[in-house]
């Protein structure tokens, strides 16, 4: 696999190693022992799976500690514009923005660090997203940005007239009112 540093710490970019012949294709999209030799020790230990459909945006979400969460994404069908934004404050890269197309032509893979809300753009009649954590699921420590927020100047591929939110995302605060990831 290949393993392509980003610009914002711990953010990475994984490219697994495909074998394709005219029956199909295989690869390994998690080998424990690999990604530890790239230096990830992510110790995942829950899997989610979202279905949507053109237009959709989900996030910006995150959670606080001590429930932060590391994710493994990538996309089983269709093609999805991923980004993510860095809320570390003592980060280098705060409150700054990484997008990255993944899809299942590309097999990409985005590893995203604790301390970033995160959130991806349905580019294709459908697609399905999934992906790892490193921690549980936590209600009380949920928290989210506003995706819309002009502040973050987000580019998620899809025209305003055509995306489709949750109420629960259209109600997020914005950038400047999250509360602060420490």
């Amino acid at each position: 696999m290949n393993v392509i540093d980003t610009p914002f710490e711990g953010l990475k970019i994984i490219e697994p190693v495909v074998f394709g012949d005219d029956r199909g294709y295989f690869f390994e999209s998690y080998n424990e022992e690999k990604f530890h030799q790239h230096g990830i020790i992510n110790r995942f230990i829950q899997d989610n799976e979202s279905y949507s459909e053109y237009g959709v945006v989900r996030g910006l979400h995150y959670q606080l500690n001590p429930m932060a969460q590391a994710k493994l994404v990538r996309v089983v069908l269709g093609e999805v514009k991923d980004i993510v934004v860095d809320i570390r404050p003592d980060s280098l890269t705060y409150g700054k923005s990484y997008g990255i197309c993944l899809s299942q032509e590309n097999k990409r893979q985005l590893l995203i660090p604790k301390g970033f809300a995160h959130g991806y753009s349905v580019q294709s009649e459908e697609a399905l997203f999934v992906y790892k954590c490193d921690n549980l699921y936590s209600k009380e420590n949920e928290r989210g940005i506003y995706c819309l927020d002009d502040s973050l100047n987000l580019d998620w591929g899809i025209p305003i007239h055509k995306m489709k939110l949750s109420d629960k995302d259209k109600d997020q605060p914005k950038f400047q009112d999250h509360s602060k990831f420490v």
